[in-house]
């Protein structure tokens, strides 16, 4: 899982689901390591989204490198921790990422509510945003370098592949 997520720009029109508009911001794909899972059952944004999925490609998806990190999840959000760092701050921040699954269909639904940590995925589809018609919204990072807050990936899903 060397190659990094592949992201291009789409022209995509906008469409509805669960009383949402869902905007299309790009097409995205990337295979990785599930480094964490966590579901999600009564939240607002689990009308959309019932799984996160903290990814990891690259020297992320190292099985050895991993070992040395702890990865955990909770409240939509993302964190690790090294006692000492296998490589830098910047390069955990640019090959991992915390990613907001969003089912296009009950078969993707099914297919990312089984998977598990440490299994390898291959997904497409695309980055989004949401609205709802209270003005409340939800919106995908679109770059892989930021952290914090607004960082993670909002992914509607086409397709996944377990590897």
């Amino acid at each position: 899982m060397r190659d990094d997520p592949q992201q291009n720009s789409t022209d995509i029109p906008f469409w509805y689901q669960n009383g949402y508009k869902i905007h299309p911001l790009a097409h995205y794909e990337l295979k990785a390591r599930i480094l964490s899972v966590e579901t999600y059952h009564s939240d607002r944004e689990s009308d959309l989204s019932p799984v996160d999925f903290a990814l990891g490609w690259g020297p992320m998806s190292d099985g050895a490198l991993l070992k040395r990190i702890d990865i955990s999840q909770g409240h939509r959000w993302y964190h690790w921790h090294a006692d000492s760092l296998p490589m830098s701050m910047a390069d955990i921040g640019s090959h991992s990422a915390n990613t907001h699954i969003v089912p296009a269909t009950k078969e993707v639904e099914r297919t990312a509510l089984e998977a598990q940590k440490n299994d390898v995925v291959k997904m497409r589809g695309y980055l989004i945003r949401v609205d709802a018609k209270d003005g409340w919204h939800w919106v995908s990072s679109l770059s892989r370098t930021d952290t914090g807050a607004g960082s993670c990936e909002l992914f509607w899903v086409e397709k996944i592949d377990m590897e």
